[in-house]
């Protein structure tokens, strides 16, 4: 009844303004009588609510009707893969040095561009999360950056996705990194780590371990060794541009693990990362890393609390990676976060992410089904 009597306000209203030569002050007084008589049967603060619920429809509608289908399941064509020329390891076939004219004249535009902690861009590439990978380009159009975590990987010691650690030792022919130089800072590496670092053909190759896989080679990142030296610090400065890269990364790369496991990608959802970035500025603003805030409230209360209605709905967080593809790699790891990730019966999520004063950064996901 309430949405009936609010669109009715609505259309008056439109009324009103359409059509100047009626008698205005008579329409006024008609009109104040009208809302008289309304506040005396509803509350006002149900109506905004309703409102509030008419909006995100319609922009849900919006969204559904401009985006490609995230659960369109067509086979997307393989990339034949070549062995690399001039490198050890090739992703898609791109090795760095490549040209990015070279990579768009195979791959085309990019579905996203988005800034990453280097201080340049990741541009993403996909057939609706098949075939997925990331490259960066320097500041000359050379690509100096690549990841997959996809069965896109072309090396010359025959590694690839699925290979076991222990072989990755032995065929990478330089024992990994125990810490990492920046400037006059040595950080040293967690002895737990699920990844190993090698410093390789004049550049940083991360390769990251899936332990619920028999520590299997599950991504690859590649940074040139100049690119790798241009970030003065582990952490990077907070900016508005860097928080939206890590969100729109981390998405991503959720979508393209549930569609290396055969499960459908899932819609981003707008108000859902309204949620999950207040809670991630929560946590950096009061110190704490918690999925119970200090109000007491658990991700479903955050949730219903911005009036997302769900029947199935759950949360991740990470803290202190140095980007979204250590985030997702280490939620990956955690059998209670890998749930999530991997739940069939998900649609929707949405990223929020905000840093502390050391410009460490929070990561909050909220998956969720109605």
């Amino acid at each position: 009844m309430r949405v009936i009597l609010i669109i009715a306000a609505l259309v008056l209203l439109f009324s009103f303004t359409n059509n100047a030569d009626q008698e205005t002050n008579s329409f006024i007084d008609q009109l104040k009588e009208g809302i008289s008589d309304l506040t005396d049967q509803i509350n006002l603060s149900e109506i905004k609510e309703d409102i509030n619920d008419i909006i995100y429809g319609i922009t849900d509608s919006i969204n559904e009707m401009t985006e490609d289908d995230p659960k369109n399941n067509d086979k997307a064509e393989e990339i034949t893969l070549n062995a690399p020329e001039q490198q050890t390891f090739s992703i898609a076939n791109i090795e760095l040095g490549s040209s990015k004219q070279d990579v768009e004249n195979m791959y085309g535009q990019p579905k996203r561009v988005s800034l990453n902690e280097y201080h340049t861009n990741w541009h993403t590439y996909h057939e609706n999360y098949q075939n997925f990978f990331m490259v960066a380009y320097n500041k000359d159009g050379k690509v100096a950056g690549l990841f997959t975590n996809q069965n896109l990987i072309s090396s010359a010691n025959g590694i690839g996705i699925g290979t076991g650690k222990e072989e990755v030792l032995s065929k990478m022919g330089t024992e990994p990194l125990t810490s990492i130089q920046k400037g006059v800072v040595r950080y040293n590496l967690p002895e737990d780590r699920e990844y190993d670092i090698f410093h390789k053909d004049n550049s940083y190759i991360t390769i990251f371990y899936d332990i619920h896989e028999n520590n299997t080679v599950t991504a690859i990142q590649i940074i040139s060794e100049s690119l790798e030296n241009d970030r003065a610090y582990l952490y990077t400065d907070e900016s508005q541009a860097l928080k939206e890269g890590f969100e729109y990364q981390l998405f991503d790369l959720t979508n393209a693990e549930r569609v290396k496991h055969n499960l459908s990608p899932l819609t981003w959802d707008e108000r859902v990362r309204i949620t999950a970035r207040k809670h991630s500025d929560d946590m950096a603003a009061n110190a704490y890393f918690s999925h119970t805030n200090p109000k007491g409230q658990d991700p479903f209360d955050r949730m219903a609390a911005d009036q997302i209605t769900f029947i199935l709905a759950g949360e991740n967080l990470a803290y202190g990676q140095f980007s979204s593809i250590f985030a997702h790699e280490g939620l990956l790891n955690s059998l209670g976060h890998r749930k999530n990730i991997l739940e069939k019966d998900y649609e929707y999520l949405g990223v929020g992410v905000a840093f502390n004063t050391n410009a460490e950064p929070y990561y909050t996901e909220n998956f969720y089904a109605k």
